[in-house]
């Protein structure tokens, strides 16, 4: 975990605590500070040593206050103000706000009343039956948490996409400057773009492997060794485990495809080899025909293959196929018959159809997040501010009146703006499918996206299907609402949703957001075999999210995306007569 996001964590952890003891106003002040802290290109660490606290005061939403207990941490380990807060709610807090439905005020509560501290105490309170005589809390409320805890549990266990792909990009670009190393890649789930990983795999070509590892265990990121031996390593970095291993130089795209997986799309590729009278493994291709005891040794046979992934695929005659497509959903057959898609990729993404401003919860003005995107490339931007309705907390979000005076102000600052800007905004859906902004206004907007935020336990196909059958709606927004690691969200029949979708002209969002990336790939594929159009849109808040789009659309191309099914892969007279502006 870098310096920033220690910093970032304890001003959360703060946040929670206050708002666990009904503070008012002070949870949001930290929560937009660690936001700031975070996202910020240059260490807190490095600022303080080369310009002192006055540095960090300048910081968006960090004030003196805030500044100051940057400054302690870093200079004593420690903020005394967390240290006591920790003492007056001696709990876990980041376990037990994983469980979706536990909020800060529950956890103090929760502790007032029965002494719950951690989740195991969490777990035996509703087992128990205790939670539901707690003044406020309900047998309804018991058996939600109580079925909500093996989903924390196993969702502490992984990592986010989005803090583990910096990562492994940084030991790529390290080892790429190691004189000993040949090639190297990521390989395992964090290739594949998974939206959650468990460690980061780290594949080299050398003929010097202990060269390489002794250069592993020096890199600059790596916060410990955890072990290493002549030919493979693993250092923690980042909170995250990161796994070395290096093989010989022949056998490297052999090693690359084996490591990548996954383990079921492995599991086809052995078996067309059998068929083949080959084999297939993490040493190559071997022609087992004359061979009496295939499974004699990990190289019997003749080598056919091994230097390159492209080569251990023609062998099997098999086109090379991306490893976003590898989860054994037809990618074998289609690699065989010559019928995998043409997948999209970053740059054919044209322009972001959400994103927020300071007008609800964003950092910027319209202006600012307009030129941003700009310079990212963009032809075009929908400002979605949040309006308000269900789940819209800490008054974010806008009322018709402050939708019609935003959008006179996007209209002024397209004038002048160097991308086609567009008015738009992020409705809520409602528990039965309703759209929270008058259907008037709604007619005045260039891009209406409409988003579940709250209710998201159970089938929510009904709510989703009335929301996108709405004539104004254009995008459905984060469509079952999950938060990675947090929630789950809902639970969709997306066939049904995706022809819903196709028949009334809306787009079905994956939202880009790290923390989201939701519709996933699997519903993705779904959506587009049923004809729907797909919006691949970043959530941003702050200039810098531009940049998650990647994970946007890895998330797509892990459903077979190509361009032509992406609205905002067109230009921006294709997106406006999507939008029949």
């Amino acid at each position: 975990m870098s310096v920033n996001d220690e910093v970032a964590t304890l001003l959360e952890e703060m946040a929670d605590h206050l708002e666990a003891r009904d503070v008012e106003f002070k949870p949001n002040v930290y929560r937009r500070a660690a936001d700031s802290v975070r996202a910020h290109a240059v260490s807190m660490a490095t600022l303080h040593e080369e310009a002192g606290q006055e540095a960090i005061e300048e910081l968006e939403d960090v004030g003196e206050a805030i500044a100051s207990k940057t400054v302690e941490y870093l200079e004593t380990g420690t903020i005394e103000e967390l240290e006591e807060l920790r003492e007056e709610l001696p709990v876990d807090m980041d376990a037990l706000t994983a469980v979706e439905g536990v909020g800060p005020k529950t956890v103090g509560a929760l502790y007032d009343a029965l002494g719950v501290e951690t989740l195991e105490d969490l777990e035996a309170a509703a087992e128990a039956g205790e939670i539901r005589e707690v003044p406020g809390f309900g047998a309804k409320t018991e058996a939600n948490i109580l079925e909500n805890i093996p989903f924390a549990r196993e969702a502490r266990k992984r990592s986010l996409l989005g803090e583990a792909r910096p990562v492994a990009d940084r030991v790529v670009s390290f080892l790429e400057s190691v004189d000993a190393v040949a090639v190297v890649d990521v390989a395992g789930s964090i290739r594949r773009w998974r939206p959650t990983i468990g460690d980061v795999d780290v594949l080299v070509a050398s003929d010097d492997p202990e060269s390489v590892v002794g250069a592993f265990e020096g890199w600059e990121a790596a916060e410990g060794v955890i072990e290493a031996g002549t030919s493979k390593a693993s250092v923690r970095a980042q909170g995250l485990r990161v796994d070395l291993r290096v093989v010989v130089p022949d056998e490297f795209g052999a090693a690359l495809q084996y490591f990548t997986g996954s383990k079921e799309h492995n599991v086809a590729v052995r078996n067309r080899a059998i068929g083949m009278d080959l084999k297939v493994n993490e040493y190559g291709v071997f022609d087992v025909s004359a061979v009496d005891d295939a499974d004699a040794g990990q190289r019997v046979g003749e080598r056919v293959a091994g230097e390159t992934e492209e080569g251990v695929y023609e062998a099997l005659g098999m086109a090379w196929m991306p490893p976003e497509l590898r989860e054994n959903r037809g990618e074998v057959a289609a690699a065989a018959e010559g019928a995998l898609p043409d997948l999209l990729s970053v740059d054919d993404v044209r322009g972001d159809l959400h994103v927020h401003t300071d007008w609800s919860d964003g950092h910027h003005s319209i202006a600012e997040m307009a030129e941003a995107a700009a310079a990212f490339g963009h032809d075009y931007l929908v400002i979605a501010d949040h309006a308000t309705g269900p789940g819209m907390v800490g008054g974010v979000g806008l009322d018709d009146d402050e939708l019609r005076e935003q959008l006179a102000e996007v209209r002024t600052v397209a004038a002048d703006a160097d991308v086609d800007l567009l008015a738009g905004v992020e409705a809520n859906v409602g528990a039965e499918g309703e759209i929270s902004v008058g259907d008037d206004l709604l007619a005045e907007l260039d891009c209406v996206v409409a988003s579940p935020h709250s209710d998201l336990d159970g089938d929510g196909t009904d709510r989703l299907v009335a929301a996108v059958e709405h004539p104004a709606v254009d995008v459905l927004g984060h469509p079952t609402g999950r938060m990675l690691n947090q929630r789950p969200g809902h639970d969709v029949d997306v066939e049904r949703l995706a022809a819903a979708a196709a028949d009334h002209d809306t787009a079905l969002e994956v939202n880009a957001n790290p923390r989201r990336l939701d519709l996933s790939g699997a519903h993705v594929k779904l959506a587009i075999e049923a004809g729907a159009t797909i919006a691949i849109n970043t959530d941003a808040h702050r200039p810098e999210s531009y940049e998650h789009i990647r994970y946007g659309v890895h998330t797509a191309r892990r459903g077979w995306a190509e361009p032509d099914d992406v609205l905002n892969c067109r230009d921006a007279d294709g997106l406006r007569a999507f939008l029949g502006i």
